[in-house]
């Protein structure tokens, strides 16, 4: 009797094996994948956790650089950096800066902003409690380079003259640069610059006007 030949074997994988080959493969590939992002994760949030602090420090002492510039020293015994309030407007909340004296609040600081030539230009205002401007600065703004940047303290001695100044010195119709008919000079070749920053200190005045009580409302001890 003769022995059939026995049957070869397949080196090509069942439809059923390559399945489950496949299967294996790919959830290998998963595994692999989710190691990665779970360490790209922990990285991530171990680098947050460890710059989280320096970055929050920077910012704190760019705001008392800042505040420093226009609210004086002589005027206050406290940290205003630190001594805030929220004054809602429309349904909006505006931070402020109080200084103190005494535990007296002799001024105020808070931001203003105004559209400019190439964007929004945001303003630190100073006010003391008699709603004399005590200092502004420029905290932000993507004017033209040589032209309105000279908004910048570091660039010119333009935004210092408003100390000293209030709703009142010059007249409020006066607030506004020359060429519109006001005490403010303009920038050659960039009058929208200037006149968006006297613009905007002008409201920051008329703000500290209508909400003077609340600006200056001592806290109960």
């Amino acid at each position: 009797m003769t022995t059939p030949p026995p049957t070869p074997v397949s080196s090509t994988p069942t439809p059923t094996r390559a399945a489950a080959w496949f299967g294996l493969a790919g959830g290998k590939h998963a595994l692999v994948l989710g190691g990665f992002s779970l360490a790209a994760t922990l990285l991530l949030a171990l680098a947050h956790g460890l710059t989280k602090a320096p970055i929050e420090q920077s910012a704190l002492e760019d705001l008392r650089h800042s505040l420093e510039q226009v609210i004086p020293a002589s005027i206050h015994d406290n940290n205003p950096a630190t001594d805030t309030m929220q004054l809602q407007l429309n349904g909006t909340s505006l931070q402020v800066y109080r200084a103190r004296k005494a535990s007296h609040i002799t001024g105020v600081a808070f931001e203003v902003s105004r559209k400019g030539y190439s964007g929004d230009i945001r303003v630190l205002l100073g006010v003391d409690e008699n709603g004399k401007l005590l200092g502004v600065r420029v905290l932000k703004h993507t004017e033209t380079p040589g032209l309105g940047d000279k908004i910048e303290v570091a660039r010119s001695d333009w935004i210092t003259r408003f100390t000293g100044l209030s709703l009142g010195n010059p007249p409020q119709a006066k607030w506004a640069v020359k060429k519109d008919g006001g005490a403010f000079d303009q920038f050659a070749g960039a009058t929208i610059t200037p006149r968006a920053v006297v613009n905007g200190v002008k409201d920051g005045l008329q703000l500290f006007a209508a909400h003077r009580k609340n600006l200056l409302e001592e806290v109960p001890k």
